[in-house]
């Protein structure tokens, strides 16, 4: 893969993470990877709640990473984009999926939190968990350029 991968999960911490990680990939002339993950929501019954597999439910969350991206790639200038982007999505668990994702990238681009719940918190825990088991840099977007 190489170049920069960011993970995205919808919230307006990613959209700024997307939109700096895009800044930098035209800059270093470099891949950009958008990453999305999904968890299956696991029923009483041990099966997906909602969607037939795991595959179903990250073609979903693709194509909303991919609308995504393509409103953040539009508002930036010609200059200001990556000459290549991949949206990916997968299902698992988010720092679990990044960090294996990430092992031919150059650089993972977060935003300090995500889509959860815990307003209160400074860094989420994708975040954190990525940043104290990533090999390569990770570029975290504080919460107030959100």
């Amino acid at each position: 893969m190489g170049g920069i991968l960011v993970g995205i999960d919808g919230s307006g911490y990613s959209g700024k993470a997307l939109e700096w990680a895009a800044r930098e990939a035209a800059l270093r002339s470099v891949p950009l990877t958008v990453l999305t993950v999904c968890q299956n929501v696991i029923g009483y019954t041990g099966y997906a709640y909602g969607y037939d597999s795991g595959e179903e439910l990250a073609e979903h969350a693709r194509q909303a990473a991919q609308v995504q991206a393509d409103k953040v790639l539009r508002q930036l200038g010609e200059a200001s984009r990556p000459a290549s982007v991949t949206v990916r999505a997968v299902a698992g668990l988010p720092a679990d999926r990044l960090l294996n994702a990430a092992r031919d990238a150059e650089t993972i681009v977060l935003g300090s939190r995500g889509a959860g719940g815990f307003s209160k918190l400074l860094l989420g825990s994708v975040a954190q968990q990525v940043t104290q088991h990533a090999h390569v840099p990770v570029v975290v977007i504080p919460a107030e350029c959100a």
